[in-house]
């Protein structure tokens, strides 16, 4: 009929995004979980004027004791946010990476485009203790948000409201109520047990040993700002400096194992850590016998969720994106989570429509990583690694420059502010 409007242009605006305009009421926002993820989120919503509430379930801010990378694509959102120069006074600045072989040592460095990552990729690539990270963006949200962090509240559940809003339930029987729901809750979140069930994990064969270890107890020669990666048949070894020389990381992960503890706190000895390693090269032993306590824990796979969230709930971080730490992602990859996650909610008046964008906008990043983590698994535990020529014609091959670009180019360049959303 002549001036009908056609259904589907009615069905194409009604389906427009609302973009937020001047003036209009900012959704409250629940925050499940005060990680490293789940703090972010909170500060680049409060840096934006967005009413926020973080809910964690511990009774103080101690994360793990256990060093964290903060590639350049996780330092451009700490330098937006306007905490990238506190993080670097209590971090180690990684001047580049190098790979050395399990039993004679020998260096190769593949990854000599991070000393210049600034020149490079226009930040600079931090290595830093999780401690010292958490408390500074603790102070920042404290201090943008006060009143905003809310301990000893370990969420059990949640109910999407008639009219639209979210109650998040505790263990205490406690209830908080917002517009928006995110679950920065980690691997066994709750939020997304609400929303998905229980994730299915498979265990990978891999188990990780960890230590911090004061510097001053290794030889002198080991304190340089340098990511080191021991590769061999079968095992690895990653090590790394935090506050600035202080401290040093360690993590050794071995495979072929049946010890399914997936826990940070598991302890071990120091006699399984040596014997694990037999044959390593003394600097890999003398980091071992440095660590007051070993700690393992297995990794177990998981796959990315899909679909995210549903309605006015959603998840970030390893609750919808968990990873083994091959890429050494985990954390920055929350860290543009929680960015993102605020400048959709900030363009977008309709909550829902919102945090549909930001799924949108970090699905397919967050899973291609995973997929990367799990090929780097393989990569370096390479059988041909067994001896030093079949190493170094393994090396030569399969970490040449242009396919190290490949792997990592792709991740330090994002700009999470210029991203479309």
């Amino acid at each position: 009929m002549a001036g009908e409007r056609p259904t589907l242009v009615v069905a194409d605006i009604a389906a427009r995004p609302r973009i937020r305009v001047a003036g209009s009421p900012r959704p409250k926002v629940l925050v499940a979980g005060a990680g490293i993820g789940g703090l972010v989120a909170a500060l680049s919503l409060a840096r934006r004027g967005i009413p926020v509430e973080v809910h964690e379930q511990a009774q103080a801010l101690r994360e793990v004791g256990a060093g964290v990378q903060v590639s350049p694509n996780g330092v451009r959102v700490l330098a937006a946010l306007g905490v990238a120069a506190k993080v670097a006074a209590v971090s180690s600045e990684t001047r580049g990476k190098e790979m050395r072989l399990w039993n004679t040592g020998r260096a190769w460095s593949p990854f000599d485009v991070l000393a210049d990552s600034v020149g490079t990729y226009g930040f600079p690539y931090f290595t830093a203790y999780r401690p010292d990270l958490l408390a500074v963006l603790e102070a920042a949200v404290r201090e943008a948000a006060p009143g905003a962090i809310h301990l000893g509240r370990r969420a059990e559940g949640f109910e999407v409201l008639p009219e639209g809003r979210v109650r998040l339930r505790f263990a205490d029987g406690s209830t908080a109520e917002g517009d928006a729901l995110v679950g920065a809750d980690g691997i066994h979140s709750a939020v997304r047990r609400g929303l998905w069930g229980e994730a299915a994990a498979r265990f990978t064969g891999l188990m990780a040993w960890r230590g911090v270890i004061p510097m001053e107890r290794l030889p002198a020669r080991m304190n340089r700002p340098v990511g080191t990666n021991w590769i061999g048949p079968g095992r690895h070894v990653v090590h790394y400096p935090l506050r600035g020389g202080a401290l040093m990381n360690f993590v050794g992960v071995v495979e072929g194992v049946d010890w399914q503890v997936e826990s940070w706190t598991a302890q071990g000895t120091h006699a399984e850590l040596h014997r694990d390693f037999a044959g390593w090269h003394d600097d890999v032993h003398a980091m071992i016998a440095a660590i007051d306590t070993p700690f393992r824990w297995a990794f177990l796979a998981r796959d990315p969720l899909p679909v995210w969230g549903r309605g006015p709930v959603t998840l970030l971080g390893d609750a919808c994106h968990p990873t083994l730490p091959f890429m050494a992602q985990g954390a920055v990859q929350a860290i543009e989570d929680g960015f993102i996650l605020a400048r959709a909610l900030a363009q977008f008046e309709d909550v829902t429509q919102a945090l549909r964008r930001y799924e949108d906008a970090r699905r397919d990043r967050t899973a291609r990583m995973v997929r990367a983590s799990n090929d780097n698994t393989t990569r370096f535990h390479n059988p041909e690694l067994a001896h030093e020529a079949g190493a170094a014609a393994y090396i030569a091959r399969e970490f040449e420059e242009q396919k190290v670009r490949d792997r990592y180019d792709w991740l330090y360049t994002y700009d999470a502010e210029a991203v479309p959303i």
